[in-house]
């Protein structure tokens, strides 16, 4: 049974009629796109039986319809004086009104003053002031008078659309895209504006011939750069090949990476919400979100929540919502979260910051659950006390995830990973008399151990790395078991009935990856 997945553009048209229906005096639309936004904004005052003008500070006071000069108003009071004593049902949209409203207090009153007296104004002659800014930084003056709207990017219809148009105007001796190629460069395209797509398709073709997807996806680092709210991390190539052991969480993430596809969509499957790994330091919890990234072919972003906290009241929310915005803008994409347990610390309990780290798990919260673009959350957590038990409940994760020590079959996994990414051959080496050695190390431990022994072979004339190298390495190692085993064992102990184990039990690993309880 198929689900029709709801379009945000057409049900914003729509909200944008009703409010003109109600006759909403002031509307502050949020968008970087003049053109795609004002062609909507006219087809929705049409629908509510209005004419729409446009204003800017170059042509003055122009008509919708083609273009021609109402009036030669270049300064915005005069702008506003016309509205004011106009006797039309008419939208104002205002192209630059944002800009006078930050620097001129009078410009900011006569807006105030204009919105309350519009409001008494009869049916015949409703008007309705559209304000077209980037920046959804309202003057505290104006919120009471103001409905704000988030205008959503093209989505994938409308992309598709751009991509026809662009395929339309090309020689016939230009290749044209398969279904599948198609519908990659579709789902790439998502997160940039109608300009942003139509440029980048036509680059495409200029330089390639063709439309190539993964052109169009390079063109996201940009819409990440240009926000400075989130770090691109470049995905770990080598994919969940890079991460040794963890089968039962493997087995998972190839299950929902299917909820990804076009088919998915169409069968109505709603897209993965994410998965918090809890864990011991060292045990792969960060390698793995980038080895999620690079097998699922999708970006990944970092969020800091700690960097973007601010002193200033309202500031650090306003810092993450952006972020968050952005990520949905990139998506479909992996957001990762690491060690989330110090960022969320001072939301609850004595050790609390004013408030600060309250509000920010707030807004965290709100777009977990309301969230609307294929967005995979991979939080990273060393421990549970700084864990508030609502970012945990369930339907904020499809599945939370305790990730242990690894096991005998895994520390053999993990030693022949390392041992392969320094350019040996793990075959030539004692894996189970290593794996045996290592028992009790975390799998960053056993890294480092390779990393050591090769260190203390070079240094002896650079011959030949040897398993009793490695044997002496792991020797000079203190593990984290042991010196942090009272806080382990709690952990262990919190995780049983509450999270899903990642790896299989060591006395079946024979056998096939167990299923995980489900969260979700």
């Amino acid at each position: 049974m198929t689900q029709a997945t709801p379009n945000r553009n057409a049900q914003t048209n729509a909200d944008i009629t009703a409010l003109l229906r109600a006759r909403n005096t002031l509307i502050w639309i949020v968008t970087r796109e003049e053109c795609r936004v004002e062609r909507a904004i006219v087809e929705a005052a049409g629908k509510a039986k209005y004419e729409t003008l446009f204003w800017d500070t170059a042509d003055g006071m122009t008509k919708a319809k083609d273009g021609e000069t109402v009036e030669t108003l270049n300064d915005s009071l005069e702008a506003l004086s016309y509205i004011e004593k106009d006797a039309a049902r008419r939208v104002y949209i205002m192209r630059d009104l944002h800009k006078w409203l930050a620097n001129d207090p009078i410009v900011l009153r006569k807006v105030r003053s204009l919105a309350r007296k519009l409001q008494n104004g009869k049916p015949d002659v409703a008007r309705s002031i559209v304000i077209l800014t980037p920046s959804a930084d309202v003057p505290i003056e104006l919120q009471g008078h103001t409905i704000v709207l988030d205008y959503p990017l093209p989505e994938r219809a409308e992309i598709a659309e751009i991509l026809s148009d662009v395929l339309d105007s090309l020689p016939e001796t230009v290749t044209r895209p398969d279904d599948a190629t198609r519908a990659a460069a579709i789902d790439a395209a998502i997160g940039m504006n109608s300009e942003e797509i139509g440029a980048c398709y036509a680059r495409s073709v200029v330089l390639h011939k063709r439309i190539d997807p993964a052109m169009v996806s390079t063109e996201k680092r940009r819409v990440v750069a240009r926000e400075r709210v989130l770090d691109w991390f470049e995905p770990d190539p080598r994919g969940l090949d890079a991460v040794g052991g963890l089968e039962n969480l493997k087995a998972w993430l190839a299950e929902r990476r299917r909820a990804l596809t076009p088919e998915a969509r169409a069968y109505g499957l709603p897209s993965p919400k994410g998965m918090l790994l809890l864990g011991i330091p060292g045990t792969g919890k960060s390698l793995t979100a980038k080895a999620v990234a690079s097998a699922w072919g999708l970006p990944l972003l970092r969020l800091d929540l700690g960097a973007l906290k601010s002193k200033w009241v309202g500031e650090s929310e306003a810092n993450i919502r952006r972020a968050l915005a952005v990520a949905e803008t990139v998506s479909p994409c992996c957001l990762w979260l690491d060690e989330v347990e110090k960022a969320l610390a001072g939301s609850t309990g004595p050790q609390g910051d004013g408030g600060v780290s309250s509000d920010a798990l707030g807004v965290v919260l709100s777009w977990m659950q309301e969230r609307a673009g294929q967005v995979f959350m991979i939080a990273t957590a060393n421990g549970i006390a700084g864990l508030p038990p609502e970012f945990m409940r369930k339907g904020r994760f499809d599945k939370l995830f305790w990730i242990d020590l690894p096991t005998a079959t895994e520390r053999r996994e993990i030693l022949a990973v390392s041992i392969r990414m320094h350019k040996r051959d793990p075959s030539t080496f004692g894996l189970d008399v290593l794996a045996q050695a290592t028992q009790g190390f975390t799998g960053a431990e056993i890294a480092a151990v390779v990393s050591d022994a090769l260190f203390t072979s070079f240094a002896d004339d650079a011959r030949e790395l040897t398993t009793a190298d490695l044997l002496r390495a792991a020797e000079t190692v203190v593990p984290l078991a042991r010196t942090s085993a009272e806080q382990i064992d709690a952990l262990r102990k919190w995780a049983v009935g509450r999270t899903s184990p990642a790896s299989i039990p060591e006395d079946t690993t024979t056998h096939k990856p167990t299923k995980a309880l489900d969260v979700s």
